[in-house]
């Protein structure tokens, strides 16, 4: 009996199938020289056929895009949603980089509309990140995008965006047996705001199957995608080879329950979590075997039992650390070159610094408050660092909205910049004085300070404060001493 590939709603007016198709191959094909365009088009079309109408695209998955605009031209009018991503370059981008970055993808697709565009931002202590998703929102209001998605967020930042008023539907976040950083707080959040998970990584980049069962640890040199060297760095610090394999044996005991793969209970286990729109998996070009093989994840079930098994054998891995997407922020970088050396080869600072004498330095954030009062948003004299006092403003936006928690977050995104371009870090900070206008709201906001300054400990003060504005819930400033200069 043929399955059925389930469908679900990610937003009115968008359909997708539960099992979406990722595109990202097309670029490591090419790598290899080893990419047939006329081949993969015929091939998308097949996935087309047998229900598997969605795909997951970027900008940077080689001629994704375009090999997509060349199968909507072939064969016009059939049922199918490409969802594609912008992932700029770190540094500057103003509106009109947004609208052409936009433009270009629409150009390549053969398109007026994007059915989803997903942003990715690398640095939080850059604003730009959140005046991207702003002028985002003006092009889906002007019809050039569907709907708007983010990529690689954590929870705080995800939710900043959501409180910032940006119409969210999606979040597509790495989600597997060994990364389960999404069942927590993200889960959480993205069931009482609507949000819905498209999980990657959910087959660990082929090592979640029947073929990496019983073997020995592969080497280095025996890893030819970039999939499998991202996903090698997984495995070792989840646990490691031994301890992936007590993993292995539990889902293969499940699969043969069932008479399915290892990669069906492993992509089934994911797509039954309630905030889970759907699952991606790569395309196998000239590999129409794939098909049949990813419809039988919905020829079954996984019982209360199952799960609470996969469940029991999956604890035996250590946390990924961070919260989601940190692997793309933050050591240790889980991807395929151990760094970020193959995304990008510089990270401009967040603002220009100003040398006013020999011995200060100063950045400004551009609020007008800084010009209005004459201050500096951060002076560097030496190796001490003083931050003003900050808010969640950035322009004439206030981030976060009436959220204590999320402008607190944006409030230590924006010092983190500050000290980031006169040459400090977060862990150079000392002292910290936090100031509220509701007390209330003293615990939300300390439990944000702790996750920031959890390992850093710096002395710290607060107090209730009036602010100048209503709309302002928090405001902090920092002392820094840069000690390895």
């Amino acid at each position: 009996m043929k399955n059925v590939v389930e469908r679900i709603s990610l937003s009115p007016g968008l359909e997708i199938s539960r099992v979406l198709t990722g595109l990202w191959q097309i670029a490591d094909m090419e790598r290899l020289g080893n990419l047939d365009n006329k081949e993969a088009t015929k091939i998308i079309h097949s996935y087309v056929e047998s229900g598997f109408t969605t795909f997951d695209m970027a900008d940077h998955y080689g001629s994704a895009e375009a090999i997509s605009g060349k199968f909507l031209i072939e064969f016009p009018g059939l049922n199918s949603q490409f969802l594609t991503k912008w992932v700029p370059q770190p540094g500057p981008v103003t509106r009109e980089d947004t609208r052409a970055a936009v433009q270009r993808s629409l150009e390549r697709v053969g398109v007026d509309c994007i059915d989803l565009l997903q942003f990715h931002a690398w640095n939080y202590a850059d604003p730009v990140w959140l005046e991207s998703l702003f002028w985002l929102q003006e092009l889906k209001e002007e019809g050039l995008i569907g709907q708007l998605g983010l990529t690689n967020f954590d929870t705080a930042h995800l939710k900043m965006a959501v409180r910032s008023g940006i119409e969210v539907v999606s979040n597509q976040i790495s989600y597997s047996m060994i990364d389960q950083r999404a069942s927590q707080d993200m889960t959480e959040f993205c069931q009482s705001n609507q949000v819905k998970l498209l999980a990657y990584g959910t087959l660990a980049g082929g090592f979640l199957s029947e073929k990496w069962l019983g073997v020995a640890e592969p080497e280095a040199r025996q890893l030819r995608t970039w999939s499998q060297m991202k996903y090698k760095r997984f495995i070792e610090v989840s646990g490691g080879w031994r301890v992936f394999q007590r993993v292995l044996c539990r889902l293969h005991e499940v699969a043969l329950k069932y008479d399915v793969s290892v990669a069906n209970v492993a992509g089934r286990y994911i797509l039954e979590d309630p905030a889970v729109a759907g699952i991606i998996i790569g395309l196998r070009i000239g590999n129409r075997e794939h098909i049949v093989e990813n419809s039988k994840i919905f020829s079954f079930e996984l019982s209360e039992e199952d799960r609470c098994d996969i469940a029991e054998a999956s604890n035996v891995l250590k946390v990924i650390p961070g919260d989601c997407g940190n692997e793309y922020r933050a050591p240790p970088f889980l991807t395929a070159s151990g760094d970020l050396s193959h995304h990008f080869e510089d990270t401009p600072t967040p603002y220009i610094k100003k040398q006013l004498s020999t011995k200060r330095t100063v950045v400004s954030s551009g609020t007008s408050w800084e010009d209005i009062g004459g201050y500096s948003r951060a002076i560097r004299i030496g190796d001490q660092i003083w931050v003003s006092g900050t808010t969640a403003t950035h322009g004439s936006l206030i981030v976060g909205g009436n959220d204590p928690e999320s402008q607190a977050h944006f409030v230590i995104d924006k010092i983190e910049g500050a000290l980031i371009s006169l040459g400090g870090c977060l862990q150079d900070v000392f002292r910290t004085r936090i100031y509220l206008r509701d007390i209330s709201d003293w615990e939300m906001v300390a439990r944000v300070h702790g996750k920031r300054f959890g390992d850093v400990a710096p002395a710290n003060t607060l107090i209730q404060a009036g602010m100048v504005g209503d709309e302002y819930l928090v405001e902090i400033e920092v002392d820094a001493l840069v000690e390895n200069n």
